[in-house]
């Protein structure tokens, strides 16, 4: 079951990676974590407010240092976004079960490491090797 649960985290997490998905993507991605969660339909309502909340959030900082005319900083970035999803875990905390939310999480974490891999978590350069020495 675990590696059911894994293989479709990754699907979902994969799914993700799009920054800012048109509405109907949010849709599908809202199915599939419902199916994920198992989630009961006013779960459902409730998990999407708040991840709609979460992506609103996120959008706004990123236009907003977009707007500054500076380049932001990806510490700050990083710490922003670590912030925000932990707002979104004690919201939904009240909403989901134990068993739920530890799933919610670890597929938070999945989709941190996907982003991370495919080169969207990290400053710059950071999974490239330093250039060769003659």
């Amino acid at each position: 079951m675990k590696a059911t649960v894994l293989a479709l985290a990754a699907l979902w997490a994969g799914a993700l990676i799009a920054q800012a998905p048109a509405p109907p993507q949010h849709a599908a991605h809202l199915e599939k974590l419902a199916t994920l969660l198992d989630l009961t339909d006013a779960q459902k309502t409730q998990v999407q407010a708040v991840l709609e909340e979460e992506h609103a959030r996120i959008k706004a900082a990123h236009e907003e240092a977009r707007a500054s005319g500076t380049k932001p900083d990806w510490q700050q970035m990083k710490a922003l976004h670590e912030q925000i999803q932990q707002e979104t875990i004690q919201k939904l905390t009240p909403v989901l079960s134990a068993s739920q939310l530890k799933k919610f999480q670890t597929l938070q974490e999945m989709h941190g490491e996907m982003m991370h891999r495919f080169g969207h978590g990290g400053p710059p350069g950071a999974d490239t090797p330093p250039p060769a020495q003659n």
